[in-house]
């Protein structure tokens, strides 16, 4: 694959992989008590006794990593990008302490603009799985990605 990838270079069902990401239990309280401080993410026994049996990860934390996730990897190389939204984000199985996540990312959709020919957006589906292969995260990203510039 090239270095960076333009809007151009992209189809629907290209693929690339993210993670892992080691979910740790510091992480998740200190993450928790700055932006989510429910009790499930926050207080080890009011988390035992609650309907997770003990403590999860803040769905926004996880996000959040993800994203960490995707600019690291940088997928499209040097290629600006620009998030324009989030579709269908679901939360769908607690994180636990101890989890490691896995990321896949899918190209759905490649829609060159009808007013700007030097950009187009991208639909993408991420899906985020546990160690035991469950859907702990999904969400639809729509990306605008600017196309291959001219040869100079």
């Amino acid at each position: 694959m090239p270095t960076s990838l333009y809007l151009d270079d992209l189809e629907a069902g290209m693929r690339w992989q993210g993670g892992p990401i080691d979910m740790v239990e510091a992480d998740i309280l200190r993450f928790a008590t700055e932006f989510d401080p429910q009790p499930m993410h926050i207080d080890p026994a009011a988390a035992a006794a609650g309907r997770f049996g003990g403590i999860i990860a803040s769905g926004w934390h996880v996000a959040a990593l993800v994203m960490r996730d995707f600019v690291e990897r940088a997928p499209f190389g040097e290629t600006p990008l620009l998030g324009l939204k989030i579709d269908d984000l679901q939360w769908r199985h607690p994180v636990r302490p101890g989890d490691r996540l896995d990321i896949l990312r899918e190209v759905i959709e490649v829609t060159p603009s009808r007013s700007k020919p030097d950009r187009g957006t991208v639909l993408m589906r991420m899906t985020v799985t546990n160690q035991a292969g469950i859907v702990v995260m999904s969400f639809l990203n729509l990306i605008q990605l600017p196309t291959r510039p001219a040869a100079a």
